[in-house]
């Protein structure tokens, strides 16, 4: 029994030793290396920029305080920029007084520690090889340091998995976009773009400052879809809600080249591509189908499809994805191909996070909404998103057109949301006349419900049922009254005790 004892007592003191040994070559791997740096080409780089007037302008967008190792070049590099801001000069005198003012003269090596620096170089002429390796540098001591918090969460029970994917793809697009996105352009360029763009407000009396729907009235009043933005574009299913976003998306990609991501939750990439050929080639979906297809339609087939195949449109369908995932991909995409705008089919087909697993569907949508939202401003591009609507719109009586209290599920994406537009065609209803008589076959309205920067509006549209596909009415003319009806918005008029007409009164275009 003793000897048993003695034997497990051994076993337990050499795992504890190969534990031990294990942890040991981690933390060394991680944390007992000297990180990457390089004191020698911080000390020219500072040199230089004390020995050139313009060494600064040739470095000031490749470096940061932070990307020097050194704590005492960091403090003389912000008394550096500090002059250069102040448009005053900078050399050894002037650096020296303006640390002095600061207080940190003694703690960066005093008055000859800095005169040194200029001693180690004779001219800035490489300061800008120079001051790139240096930020690489700092790179690498970035990717080490988010690395290590990765490997430290990673080893803890209670982290979340997917909080943790998203802490490391953020801290990685985060480098990436603070140090790898130097993008210049000559004022030539410049000058001739504000023309261009000046001559095209002059022609069109409108400016669309955002990403283009295509849809001309319903971007008069838009202005486009702006960046930062999170659009609803909810309907009754049958209403058309696929067909719009995807108008929308294949006349910013085709008509204004702006790449577009496009994550289809509910169809296939592929019938998504069938139905946009249907549209652009203005051959019924079935017959595409089907491939039975008569020669001239083949030969319009071909002679189309080129220009859809070249738009940088990008099709995701991945089923059930969750915020994390679409986060991570948007990313991707945005250091990929300068995506501008991301649409998505549908919201209520996303899956939350694992955590909270006790909280109700609403709640989940709520975060969700929120999170589309948040990838909005950290992107900086609009985000477009399908909703659907709840029963009621079928159940109340009268008047079918959606209201904001329909959005299914969640008060919240009413709440996120900067715009919320409603697709309503009264054919679905069976309702084939207006109150005036005119027929209402393949007529649509884009009710504009919410407009957190700008007027609510109701937008005529046409519906092309066999293509599948909206497009702009052929008989729209900007001055024709009662096409398009402006209502005042109701956010808009808090304060604004003068106005006295009603929120609904509509306003000639």
């Amino acid at each position: 029994m003793a000897e048993s004892l003695e034997e497990l007592n051994k076993l337990s003191n050499r795992s504890r030793l190969l534990r031990r040994k294990t942890e040991g070559d981690l933390s060394t791997f991680l944390f007992g290396r000297v990180p990457p740096q390089a004191r020698d080409l911080e000390e020219a780089v500072l040199g230089a920029l004390m020995l050139e007037k313009d060494a600064l302008s040739t470095v000031v967008d490749i470096l940061k305080p932070e990307s020097f190792y050194v704590e005492a070049h960091q403090k003389i590099f912000v008394a550096i920029r500090s002059l250069f801001e102040r448009s005053q000069p900078v050399d050894i005198l002037t650096v020296t007084d303006e640390l002095r003012k600061r207080g940190e003269l003694e703690n960066v090596g005093g008055a000859y520690f800095v005169t040194e620096l200029t001693n180690r170089i004779a001219s800035a002429a490489n300061i800008e090889y120079h001051a790139r390796i240096v930020s690489q540098k700092f790179i690498q001591r970035e990717l080490i340091r988010i690395s290590s918090d990765i490997v430290k969460d990673a080893f803890e029970d209670t982290t979340d998995v997917f909080e943790l994917l998203d802490f490391a793809e953020k801290g990685i697009y985060d480098i990436t976009d603070q140090n790898l996105r130097r993008n210049y352009s000559p004022i030539s360029a410049l000058v001739s773009k504000a023309l261009n763009q000046l001559q095209t407000i002059k022609e069109h009396k409108d400016s669309v400052t955002g990403i283009p729907s295509g849809f001309v009235s319903l971007d008069r009043v838009t202005s486009g879809w702006q960046k930062s933005d999170l659009i609803i574009i909810a309907a009754r299913p049958g209403m058309g809600k696929t067909a719009f976003v995807l108008s929308m998306a294949r006349n910013a990609a085709v008509d204004f080249k702006k790449p577009v991501a496009f994550f289809s939750l509910e169809m296939s990439a592929l019938q998504l591509t069938n139905r946009l050929i249907s549209a652009e080639t203005e051959i019924p979906a079935e017959k595409i189908r089907r491939g039975n297809l008569e020669e001239h339609e083949w030969t319009q087939l071909v002679h189309k499809v080129d220009t859809l195949s070249e738009a940088p449109l990008f099709i995701d369908d991945t089923p059930a994805i969750n915020i994390f995932e679409l986060r991570a991909k948007a990313r991707r995409l945005k250091m990929q191909h300068d995506i501008q705008m991301i649409v998505i089919d549908y919201l209520q087909l996303m899956s939350g996070t694992s955590e909270n697993k006790n909280s109700n569907r609403e709640q989940e949508i709520s975060n969700i909404s929120r999170a589309l939202k948040s990838i909005a401003k950290e992107l900086d591009i609009p985000v477009v998103a399908i909703s659907q609507l709840n029963r009621s719109v079928e159940t109340r009586g009268g008047d079918k057109r959606p209201q904001l209290s329909d959005l299914r599920e969640s008060g919240a994406i009413e709440q996120d949301a900067d715009m919320v537009l409603f697709i309503y065609r009264p054919e679905y209803y069976k309702i084939t006349q207006d109150e005036e008589g005119n027929s209402t076959i393949g007529m649509a309205e884009i009710h504009i419900a919410k407009h957190r920067n700008g007027a609510t509006a109701n937008v005529p549209v046409r519906f092309i049922s066999h293509f599948a596909k909206f497009e702009e009415m052929e008989s729209f003319t900007p001055n024709t009254e009662g096409k398009i009806r402006i209502l005042k918005s109701k956010m808009n008029e808090l304060g604004d005790e003068d106005d006295n007409a009603s929120p609904d009164e509509p306003t000639p275009w």
